[in-house]
């Protein structure tokens, strides 16, 4: 008889901070969640953790069973009907009979009565079979719990930030899982967490610790000390219980030191990240002085564009996507022959499919939103211009992220504003959309190669895309509720203690 392998993906990382709600709806970026055979037609053949899960059963023969895939942007707790939908169709599969279960899970979701989704998720299916493997797969921002851990037989999680080897963590997830199935290896999990929460704009191995800690992640592993070993710096605009830095490192129980090899990785990892917590804080810039530093930067026209990172107001970690703070600084300096996206204004969007392809439109653009949490209201900007293009928002994903994965923006426009200093196209989206991918602009027929500026409303995953076509950076402070100065939140069930919010 075949195997039966259950594979699942729920996704949502929870900013506990944003105003924008999650329904289920919001699952499926903009579609709702998929199920059965729908869930694995949506990612198979995908960059995702699911798709090498699915790609492993295939080569096993095994039978395999899709029971949902929902995964949404980041944004407020969930309610718990919603939760309810997700988990029930995992639970009933897991029920029927299964050799193995293989999850492509976030790390950060939190439910409206319960701060560690992940961990329920587990608990509920242990109940169900106790004795079942289980592998999971994190994002690089996870609020691990000690529940979650223990709970688990294998945990991986991304090493890159951009997420460009989610795929790769994924499979070694599942690789290790099946050699455990087939008697090859006995994984046993040691971790740790520290009293740390790292802003995430210094998450990339490239901008601080993470670098040397994963660099003696991928060392273990190459040298084959131990079976895996990954760093979760965290997601620091969730406040729960469990939200800290923290590493995990799986070793092989069948060799005689597979244990205490874990442990010291594990350690040294963590090391790192308490001797070099300092640079995990992030010191707030002037706007105005960001700005006119890219202005500066692209007068002579550089050989690619320049980009203005507005990181306070990505909606890949829960921003509204309509504070104009930045926008409004670029038309003010006028920054000219520059392309923004995207602008989260649906209002917007059908005033200019009213006016129509080629003419005039006068919008109060964004601003829409209020962000109580921090104490910041909605203030739209008053924008004339033309509208350039309209699209229905339906896209793919060209690479290194989510390569081949659809995605949608809802009905989308393009302004164009011209004024006595610059030109600037907006992409204004019905529906939220971290820009990660030149197809942000080259479905509605931007070339953002040829631009001397990009504005972008992100703040890593852009360089996923945009790195390599960029002359210059520069990170935008603005506002909003991904703001990286973590002062401005007021955080209640974070333990505290926690760096760098106390001394």
């Amino acid at each position: 008889m075949p195997q039966r392998f259950v594979i699942a993906l729920i996704k949502h990382e929870t900013n506990t901070f944003s105003p924008i709600e999650t329904p289920l709806e919001r699952f499926g970026h903009g579609r709702g969640p998929a199920f059965g055979r729908d869930a694995r037609d949506a990612y198979a053949g995908s960059a995702t953790p699911m798709a090498a899960y699915i790609d492993i059963a295939v080569r096993e023969g095994a039978e395999i069973v899709t029971p949902v895939a929902a995964e949404a942007w980041p944004s407020a707790a969930c309610s718990r009907a919603t939760f309810e939908t997700l988990v029930r169709p995992l639970e009933a599969a897991v029920r029927d009979g299964c050799d193995a279960v293989f999850l492509d899970l976030h790390g950060a979701m939190v439910v409206t009565d319960n701060d560690d989704a992940e961990g329920e998720i587990l608990a509920r299916l242990r109940a169900i079979a106790p004795a079942v493997p289980i592998a999971v797969t994190f994002d690089y921002h996870t609020n691990l719990s000690p529940a979650t851990v223990g709970l688990a037989n294998v945990i991986t999680g991304y090493k890159t930030y951009p997420h460009v080897d989610m795929y790769e963590a994924g499979r070694q997830a599942g690789e290790i899982l099946l050699a455990s199935v087939q008697g090859r290896v006995k994984p046993v999990m040691k971790w740790g967490s520290l009293a740390l929460v790292p802003s995430i704009m210094r998450h990339a191995p490239e901008d601080g610790p993470s670098g040397e800690i994963l660099a003696i992640a991928r060392a273990a592993e190459r040298r084959g000390d131990v079976l895996a070993a990954t760093l979760l710096p965290a997601f620091a605009h969730a406040d729960t219980r469990f939200t800290a830095l923290s590493a995990v490192v799986v070793g092989d129980a069948m060799r005689r030191d597979g244990a205490a090899r874990a442990q010291a990785v594990c350690d040294a990892m963590l090391q790192v990240a308490r001797t070099r917590r300092g640079e995990y804080a992030y010191t707030p810039t002037n706007l105005a002085q960001d700005v006119a530093r890219a202005h500066a930067l692209g007068r002579d026209g550089p050989d690619g564009p320049v980009l203005l990172i507005d990181h306070c107001d990505n909606c890949g970690s829960g921003g509204t996507q309509d504070v104009m703070a930045v926008v409004e600084e670029i038309l003010k300096q006028g920054l000219d022959d520059i392309a923004i996206a995207p602008i989260r204004d649906p209002q917007a969007v059908r005033m200019m499919i009213a006016a129509g392809t080629g003419n005039n439109v006068t919008l109060s653009l964004g601003g829409k939103t209020d962000m109580p949490s921090i104490g910041l209201a909605g203030r739209p900007l008053t924008v004339s211009g033309k509208v350039r293009t309209i699209t229905d928002g339906e896209i793919v994903f060209r690479g290194p992220m989510y390569t081949g994965l659809k995605s949608h923006l809802g009905p989308t426009a393009v302004l164009e504003v011209t004024g006595a200093r610059g030109t600037a196209q907006i992409v204004v989206t019905s529906l939220h959309h971290e820009p990660f991918d030149l197809v942000i602009f080259r479905h509605c027929g931007i070339e953002p190669t040829r631009k001397r500026f990009l504005m972008l409303k992100s703040r890593i995953h852009y360089r996923a895309g945009f790195k390599p076509i960029a002359s210059h950076i520069v990170e935008c402070h603005g506002a909003g509720v991904t703001n990286a100065d973590l002062s401005v939140y007021r955080y209640r069930r974070l333990p505290r203690p926690s760096f760098p919010l106390d001394p």
